[in-house]
């Protein structure tokens, strides 16, 4: 079994605990990484840019805007054409969905090479507990700073409010519920903190076969 180590916020050595070879110490599969990225970007994409055209066009006239001949002026038809401003756009984008399906099994896989991949680079932390005394954002940061792990993704049980409320106001270092958990978030941040009782509940899914 791989072993990682588990420290306190000041980085002190408290001890060393085996975890699951298939979950933390698995092949890294860049294919399923980039898949399901892909897949949890997409799904974020609210899909609603939409542009008029010619037809949808109220405030101009659809009539034909001067007589064919004899103004010496170019052959023009409604100003309602996507020419004139504020006319129609012509293959504008339209009100779509760009979700697409993604199975259980390739999404678990993901979730294990994003783990084994910061575990290898020694990117993963453990950490004993992940209590604040208080909720203030200088605890954190002074934390963080002994840690060398500013721009972290911080995650923990989802009643730890005091560590989502002291975190909240530092650029990059976000704070998520283990129940959360993603490849996206995982890639997009240099260094994941993770409490060993939330990291044993993610083991526990993902050696399962779950999510």
């Amino acid at each position: 079994m791989a072993k990682l180590n588990v420290i306190d916020f000041d980085g002190n050595a408290v001890r060393e605990i085996d975890v699951t070879d298939s979950v933390f110490a698995a092949e890294v599969k860049e294919h399923l990484l980039w898949e399901v990225v892909r897949y949890q970007r997409a799904h974020r994409r609210a899909g609603t840019a939409k542009t008029k055209e010619r037809g949808e066009i109220t405030a101009l006239s659809k009539a034909k805007m001067y007589r064919q001949k004899g103004t010496g002026n170019a052959r023009h038809g409604s100003e309602r054409a996507n020419i004139f401003r504020g006319g129609g756009q012509v293959h504008g984008p339209r009100p779509r969905s760009y979700d697409f399906h993604v199975n259980k099994k390739a999404m678990a896989g993901a979730l294990r090479s994003a783990l084994s991949l910061r575990a290898r680079e020694g990117a993963l932390v453990v950490l004993s507990s992940m209590e604040v005394n208080d909720a203030k954002t200088r605890t954190l940061v002074g934390a963080l700073d002994r840690l060398g792990a500013r721009g972290a993704l911080l995650v923990d049980a989802g009643e730890n409010t005091s560590l989502r409320r002291s975190s909240r106001n530092l650029p990059d270092t976000d704070f998520l519920d283990v129940r959360g958990l993603n490849v996206y978030d995982i890639l997009r941040h240099p260094k994941l903190l993770i409490s060993e009782a939330s990291l044993r509940n993610v083991e526990t899914r993902l050696a399962g076969g779950q999510r």
